[in-house]
């Protein structure tokens, strides 16, 4: 098992993409930590961890408060020993442009990714340091840190903020043996689960009638996804444990896409439209479970 011995801190832990990373990381040997604002999810995926036989605590927290960072830290690294791998993944949206952005909704947007992945980055390298762990730090970002999208200006601010992060974060830690990166994901297919919602947007989008401008459709996503799917979370959980395994030990300061090539194709191209393939072909035909930790298939 790749991560035998390790501890893995993840913050946004539902059982989406949080979760899964956790408990693949599980399955893959570490011991693992799951923090969510709200204290039942956490505790779901703690629960659903045990259940497969693996070790889990909760550590419930809002990352936007340096008290609660602390304690979050404080209490893996009591139930373990230590923390030498940490994913940043919590956070939150608001779709709003230049004309209509809210200012308390553009700081908590700054808050949790920019605020909260420094925070917990910080919290977590100290006890790397101070227990001589050569670590990993991971934060998930999206293409929206690569590309500017309409009516999403401070998700697009913060994720392309947290690329360069990991490039300087990589570069104060590389002395002490601590690894940092991002990984890319593009739209994801979980989204599907959820009646009303767009790949890439956010509950507060459902009518695309009603921004135009700004939106798009399940089915514009798809065609622009050069590999025909959606990005799954065991996408996202597969690239972080080989991230945070000893495979990727000369991996520092780097970003990994997830997309499907999204980001490398040339921008006209909408190789979906030649295809045929719907997104109620999707559903039917390609679409899988919520991995939840389990790998299809197997």
């Amino acid at each position: 098992m790749r991560l035998e011995g390790r501890v893995a801190l993840i913050t946004g832990a539902s059982k989406y993409m949080g979760g899964t990373i956790a408990s693949f990381m599980a399955e893959e040997g570490a011991r693992v930590a799951v923090n969510d604002i709200v204290p039942e999810v956490a505790e779901e995926t703690a629960e659903h961890i045990r259940s497969k036989g693996h070790e889990a605590i909760a550590i419930p927290g809002d990352i936007t408060d340096e008290a609660s960072v602390k304690a979050m830290v404080a209490k893996a690294t009591d139930a373990f020993g230590y923390v030498d791998i940490l994913v940043n993944n919590a956070g939150k949206q608001y779709q709003q442009g230049v004309l209509e952005v809210e200012l308390d909704k553009w700081n908590q947007q700054i808050a949790i990714f920019l605020t909260g992945t420094m925070l917990l980055t910080r919290e977590v390298s100290k006890v790397m340091v101070d227990k001589q762990r050569k670590g990993c730090i991971l934060t998930i970002i999206s293409t929206a840190g690569h590309q500017g999208q309409a009516g999403n200006l401070a998700y697009c601010t913060c994720k392309a903020g947290l690329l360069n992060f990991t490039r300087a974060a990589a570069m104060d830690m590389a002395r002490y043996g601590i690894r940092v990166n991002c990984i890319t994901p593009t739209s994801m297919e979980h989204a599907l689960y959820r009646e009303g919602i767009f790949p890439g947007t956010t509950p507060r989008v459902v009518n695309r009638a009603d921004r135009p401008y700004t939106s798009f459709t399940r089915q514009e996503a798809l065609e622009g996804i050069p590999t025909g799917r959606f990005t799954r979370t065991a996408d996202i959980a597969k690239t972080a444990v080989f991230l945070a395994s000893d495979d990727a030990q000369q991996i520092t300061g780097e970003n990994i896409n997830v997309d499907g090539g999204v980001l490398a194709r040339y921008w006209p191209w909408l190789p979906g439209k030649f295809s045929g393939i719907t997104v109620d072909d999707y559903k039917e035909n390609v679409m899988q479970p919520l991995e939840w930790g389990e790998i299809p298939g197997e």
